[in-house]
């Protein structure tokens, strides 16, 4: 018979385990009361002095280190864009105001070292006596700071002035102020690039905070763990500071020159400027007036009065800032009148429908379909070779050069040259418009006429330059851009940007031919008054009757280059809406091109006739200096 199991759960408990289970119990219940009792005696006690410990360890547990943006500088390695090292000035309420003692000395050392007013102090104090982060004052000096910090490393004479710390900061600095605005742009809160390189190369100037981890002990001790910062790279542009700094002394002295000349107000309407290498996409220098204080982007003092300021309503001042920050070279699009000419011409030559032995006659008109279309010499030009036509800028000749080529190559070839396309360009602006071209389906006869000689379509001012610079270099085209390299913080090479050959427009023979014709233009043409002393230059002028025509408004330009053989610059001038009574007058734009290359040609070393080369680096310095204090 099988023995019966006991059931442990059943099993009677004795007296003597139950008296101890009670006491262990108790024992427990004791501690817990003790336990309780102990923490509600610190906290009565000594509360204060743990919240801080407590608080202190937040504050320095998680404080971030900033890092600083990435340097823009010239081809030459000279600052344009830097970030200067500030502090802001924070102060802890919790601090100052537990002890009668600290106020008064931290308030007076506060308003001395900083400039602020002791009243102010003391109210955001009392207004925030629990705060432990009020920020008083930011951008402080590095003077300024070390001022402040050696006050308070003297105990012995300074001993209650408390709660007081300076946060490290950057602040984004433009030592040349309205120098290239346009390309530079500029920064907004928080690192965030605003027009130009600024944003376009945002991500890559910009870096990584860092963090410092650690605690205050009870002496105020500081223990820490710091991870630094990564900061950004050095975007390295194509621009040269000196060749930057001539053309906007010229455009300036150009719109000073005219201001208030015709009607109240700049000296046009827009004045801009580019200089590329037309053998690489290099823009050496791009400008455009008016401009603004990259320092201080939000300022329109320069072209307002305070009164009128005042008069304007927030939209309205927004609406003139966004004019003032656009990029004229980049994004808006014009008619380009006859600098188009010698585009047709070699799209013409290219086709083989010329061969360079044509002869016209110019009566001053052409009846294209049902349009009388008048040349710009209205008596004519009379009789003149293919060359001639264009150093006469004759439309008469442009028009019948328009219509052998027909409209469908004539399209193909707009494209070709990149009208009616985005270049590419590493700024930001490019995206809203390329441009408006007709196309084969659309154009009829009288449109291929106007196109021909350069009027009824649109481009852009970096649209022009780039399939300009193809013409001159045996017909590869390249993408514009203003940003040769990518560097680290110390200088090491990260990414080179080498240029970008994105077609072939047309053949060396047709280039050599053209540049044989625009030499022309220069020497026996329209565009005598671009003539450089001493140098072989050549290029086409431009004058665009805007819509609605016979407005009187005009945009009048010339875009040229030197040497002749391997040109070595290309100077691009577009003036729109002279402050003058006859605006269709091209000559602004010449004598201001001629201005700009007699300065920068000695300086970039251009080739003279004779071979000899000249240096003005002296000279160009001076122009740096006065564009900086200007």
């Amino acid at each position: 018979m099988a023995r019966k199991k006991k059931n442990f759960f059943k099993k009677k408990i004795s007296g003597l385990m139950q008296r101890k289970l009670v006491m262990l119990f108790g024992v427990i219940i004791l501690a817990f009361v003790f336990l309780i009792g102990w923490i509600t005696y610190i906290n009565a006690s000594k509360g204060e002095k743990y919240t801080k410990v407590v608080l202190d360890q937040q504050q320095y547990n998680n404080r971030t280190i900033p890092f600083k943006r990435g340097d823009i500088v010239d081809r030459n390695g000279t600052k344009l864009a830097t970030s200067e090292r500030v502090y802001n000035v924070v102060v802890d309420a919790k601090v100052i105001t537990s002890n009668k003692k600290y106020m008064n000395p931290t308030v007076k050392v506060l308003a001395k070292c900083f400039s602020l007013k002791k009243r102010a102090i003391r109210t955001q104090v009392k207004k925030n006596p629990n705060s432990r982060y009020i920020v008083l004052k930011k951008g402080v000096s590095y003077a300024k700071a070390q001022e402040f910090e050696k006050i308070t490393a003297d105990t012995k004479h300074n001993p209650n002035v408390q709660g007081v710390w300076l946060e490290e900061d950057y602040t984004r600095q433009y030592p040349y102020k309205t120098l290239a605005s346009d390309v530079i742009g500029f920064t907004t809160n928080g690192n965030v690039g605003s027009n130009g390189i600024e944003a376009s190369y945002n991500s890559i100037l910009n870096g990584t905070d860092g963090r410092e981890y650690g605690y205050l002990d009870e002496s105020s001790g500081f223990e820490r763990t710091v991870k630094e910062p990564d900061n950004g790279s050095t975007v390295v542009s194509t621009i040269d500071l000196q060749v930057q700094s001539i053309v906007e002394q010229h455009i300036l002295a150009f719109n000073e020159e005219h201001k208030d000349e015709e009607t109240e107000g700049e000296g046009s309407k827009n004045t801009g400027v580019i200089v590329m290498n037309p053998q690489n996409g290099e823009i050496l220098a791009e400008a455009s007036y008016p401009n603004y204080d990259l320092n201080h982007p939000r300022d329109l003092t320069k072209y307002y009065t305070k009164a009128q300021l005042k008069k304007m309503t927030d939209k309205e001042k927004l609406n003139i800032l966004n004019d003032l920050w656009n990029n004229y070279c980049v994004s808006n699009t014009y008619e380009p009148g006859s600098t188009f000419k010698p585009f047709t011409i070699s799209a013409g030559l290219e086709l083989g429908d010329l061969t360079g032995n044509e002869n016209y006659v110019c009566g001053g008109v052409l009846h294209v379909g049902d349009h009388d279309i008048h040349c710009s010499n209205r008596s004519g030009h009379g009789p003149e070779t293919l060359k001639q036509a264009l150093e006469n800028s004759c439309n008469v000749a442009l028009m019948q050069i328009g219509a052998s080529i027909g409209t469908e190559e004539f399209c193909r070839y707009q494209r070709l040259f990149g009208f009616g396309e985005y270049t590419g360009i590493d700024l930001p602006g490019e995206g809203e418009t390329s441009g408006l071209l007709y196309t084969p389906a659309t154009m009829d006869p009288a449109s291929l006429a106007t196109n021909a000689f350069g009027q009824n379509f649109n481009v852009t001012m970096t649209q022009m330059a780039a399939s300009f610079c193809s013409l001159l270099n045996g017909g590869n085209y390249y993408e514009p851009h203003v940003v040769k390299q990518i560097q680290d913080e110390n200088g090491n090479v990260t990414e080179n940007k080498d240029p970008v050959l994105v077609k072939k427009t047309i053949s060396k023979e047709t280039s050599d031919i053209i540049k044989d014709y625009m030499q022309g233009v220069v020497e026996e043409g329209t565009g005598a008054s671009a003539a450089v002393e001493g140098y072989a230059v050549g290029g086409k002028t431009g004058t665009a009757e805007k819509l609605p025509r016979g407005n009187g408004k005009y945009l009048v330009s010339f875009i040229g280059y030197a040497p002749q053989e391997n040109p070595q610059v290309m100077v691009y001038v577009v003036i729109d809406e002279p402050n003058s009574a006859v605006q269709a007058n091209s000559g602004y734009a010449t004598q201001l091109a001629s201005q700009i290359m007699t300065d920068i040609f000695p300086y970039l070393g251009v080739e003279k006739k004779d071979g000899v080369s000249d240096t003005i680096e002296t000279s160009a310095e001076e122009t740096t200096t006065q564009i900086a204090q200007e």
